[in-house]
């Protein structure tokens, strides 16, 4: 019962919402998420390392960068959940907004200054 806790307080704050709405696009670096959802580095790290715990985000280091992505989690049920949820919130407008900010982004050929030295997302088609 308590992972259920976990990943349903995860699934209740609208900045997680957006976190793991942008991680549907594949893997993504933090400071893309600080650009696009306007927050700061820690408050951005902090959401990430609830979803961590929560199971449904993993972590992956490359040098000094550390690159986000969905994690499924091994319970059905608590998969289904998050399942659930993402589709149902793909059509809320700040979703798709955010998604959109994320493409271009990602593939502008000159990025704004706090990106430029930051890797590209690896986004999925």
């Amino acid at each position: 019962m308590g992972d259920f806790v976990i990943l349903f307080s995860a699934l209740a704050d609208p900045t997680r919402l957006r976190l793991l709405n942008l991680l549907q696009c594949g893997e993504v670096c933090v400071c893309y998420f600080v650009e696009i959802l306007g927050e700061t580095q820690p408050k951005i790290s902090r959401h990430l390392a609830y979803l961590r715990r929560a199971g449904v985000v993993r972590a992956r280091r490359d040098g000094k960068w550390i690159h986000y992505s969905l994690n499924k989690p091994a319970d059905a049920n608590a998969a289904a959940v998050l399942d659930a949820t993402l589709a149902a919130i793909a059509n809320e407008r700040q979703m798709q907004r955010d998604r959109l900010a994320l493409q271009k982004a990602c593939c502008a050929q000159k990025l704004p200054a706090s990106l430029e030295h930051a890797p590209r997302p690896q986004l999925v088609s």
